[in-house]
């Protein structure tokens, strides 16, 4: 059959990439050996054009496919010659990457001798060496102090693996068996990926293959140019706040700038804080990813993503500041920036598109990691923990309870999967009452986790929002603030830091306690039954729904419609 490219065959090769990203991430979350990529899913994979752009990624986690074009266009620009089989790995946050936890691997996709596509991965590993067991600590000063910094460089060489950068890798790092496991996982992954691209291209012919992607990416920015163009002109700012950088206990600004005229989009960071002497500086590609999301979820979440979504959106930083650090800055905990900057862009979008946008989120990255000796194998393990908090309310629902941050979309570690593979009991796990902020849409709730030690961890974190609360908006009220216990309700309780790294003894228990978020409207607009059904669900209490929402309810939970509706018209004369 001869094809054409066409409208049709456009979208068909569309969902063809993607059910290849995606297959890639669903085969890399069943190899995997440890709960980050097997149960959490910190992980994502796409497909990119010879030029290095995004022509697909899989339905993941958002923050990381940003990262793969954006190494994959340094990469283009530093390895030499291309082979079938070359897998090349890079974890360097200053090459396009993340931060060193998240290792990225490219291979590409050869028609004859000629490179037409590459396939790319990236996961988190479980330890990249460094100061800090687990990586995930919060308050280094320097990337050197965070892990082994990889290059560009051949992995495997067509086809076969090169022994010497495996032992280079396993003897840097504390738990190689796992680790160097998980990588292999992704180097299969993209040795799949490779074979269904050229088995799309065999059966499309690469003519068909690269006019159909082309028309694609036109058609992206044409849909973008589009809704850019019917917001007014105008320049709008938004601004949030970092509790502090892991090291100063100072507050960290990111201001974010838009800039809107015609059908073309220009972003800066102007009014942001300098780089910080902590880990919580965003590299340059995670800085776009957080602006590129936000206008992603806002214009059309269900789009098709390449890189003609963002050719319409000119995104710049000057140098030095949080939103575009210079070496040896420390960028570990820099998932705490690019979640400020979502929430900044969607609170100057509010000021134009009031119904696209949400309230704000839990907004930030509760991620620890607890390492130690378990006490039944003798053998080290490192435990990762991940938690989800409020999501911001919407325009015409509640928002989500229970929620990993914008960027992530992580799944929990179920209780089970914990409790299985390392040693600790998990008590208590639940959604926290009155934590998302009251509104005519309430935020969502947050969660509680209590985990209890059988031996000796050391436990490096970071996470925020201890300082700032997630903001309400139009009339909606602010969501909870998030807090680490110690042996909580003990005489031996103590409140901790969000970032950094300390001890936790063998019988501790320690609660992980995450922000909610943001209500949308005036409370008192909330429907009657609504405000009801969450005090029957124990997200709010019968106070909440007084005080809050001036609800009245009765000892058997029923509403008093008569007494609500006076005290609701008494305050509404009140605030006229």
């Amino acid at each position: 059959m001869k094809y054409k490219a066409d409208a049709i065959t456009m979208q068909v090769i569309r969902y063809g990439l993607e059910a290849v990203a995606d297959d890639m991430g669903y085969n890399l979350m069943r190899m995997g050996r440890t709960t980050i990529v097997k149960e959490i899913m910190d992980i994502n994979c796409g497909v990119l054009d010879a030029d290095g752009g995004i022509l697909a990624q899989a339905h993941l986690c958002p923050l990381m496919i940003f990262s793969l074009p954006e190494t994959a266009v340094n990469m283009i620009k530093k390895v030499k010659e291309f082979n079938d089989g070359d897998i090349i790995i890079c974890n360097d946050p200053y090459l396009g990457g993340q931060h060193l936890l998240d290792v990225q691997l490219l291979s590409p996709v050869l028609v004859g001798k000629k490179v037409v596509a590459f396939v790319a991965n990236i996961a988190h590993q479980l330890d990249m060496g460094g100061a800090v067991p687990g990586g995930v600590a919060g308050g280094l000063t320097e990337i050197y102090q965070e892990g082994l910094r990889i290059p560009f460089v051949k992995l495997y060489q067509k086809g076969k693996e090169d022994s010497q950068i495996f032992d280079l890798i396993s003897n840097n790092i504390r738990i190689p068996e796992k680790t160097m496991e998980d990588i292999r996982a992704q180097a299969a992954t993209t040795m799949i990926g490779v074979e269904r691209i050229k088995a799309l291209i065999t059966k499309y012919g690469l003519d068909i293959f690269q006019e159909c992607t082309t028309m694609l990416s036109d058609y992206t920015e044409k849909k973008v140019r589009h809704f850019i163009e019917s917001v007014p002109d105008g320049d709008y700012t938004g601004i949030d706040y970092l509790d502090d950088d892991g090291c100063v206990d100072i507050p960290v600004k990111v201001q974010v700038n838009i800039h809107i005229k015609g059908d073309g989009m220009k972003v800066d960071f102007e009014g942001s804080s300098p780089q910080t002497k902590g880990n919580v500086n965003s590299p340059w590609s995670c800085t776009k990813g957080g602006v590129f999301y936000t206008m992603v979820a806002i214009i059309d979440p269900y789009m098709a993503l390449n890189s003609g979504t963002f050719r319409p959106i000119e995104v710049s930083s000057r140098e030095g500041l949080i939103t575009n650090p210079l070496l040896p800055a420390g960028v570990t905990a820099r998932s705490q920036t690019m979640t400020k900057i979502v929430e900044a862009m969607l609170r100057a979008m509010s000021k134009v598109v009031p119904k696209r946008v949400l309230a704000g989120s839990h907004g930030q990255a509760c991620t620890n990691n607890f390492t130690g000796i378990h006490p039944e194998t003798k053998k080290r393990f490192s435990y990762i923990e991940i938690q989800g908090g409020g999501g911001g309310a919407r325009p015409d629902k509640d928002g989500p309870d229970g929620q990993d941050l914008h960027l992530g979309r992580f799944m929990n570690t179920p209780v089970e999967a914990a409790e299985l593979e390392y040693p600790v009991m998990i008590e208590r796990y639940e959604f926290i009452k009155n934590s998302g902020g009251a509104g005519k849409y309430r935020g969502g709730v947050s969660t509680r986790r209590d985990i209890r030690f059988l031996t000796d961890v050391t436990w490096a974190r970071y996470s925020d929002r201890q300082k700032f609360r997630p903001l309400g908006i139009f009339g909606g009220k602010d969501g909870s603030m998030s807090s680490l216990i110690l042996n909580p309700g003990t005489p031996m309780e103590k409140k901790c830091k969000s970032k950094g790294v300390g001890q936790i003894k063998s019988g501790d228990l320690l609660s992980i306690r995450l922000p909610g978020s943001g209500g949308y409207g005036p409370p008192e607009e909330r429907d009657l039954e609504a405000v009801r059904q969450d005090v029957i669900n124990n997200k709010i209490s019968i106070q909440s729904a007084l005080k809050n929402y001036k609800v009245i309810l009765d000892k058997n939970l029923n509403i008093d419609k008569q007494a609500t509706e006076s005290l609701r018209f008494k305050c509404r004369e009140e605030s006229e």
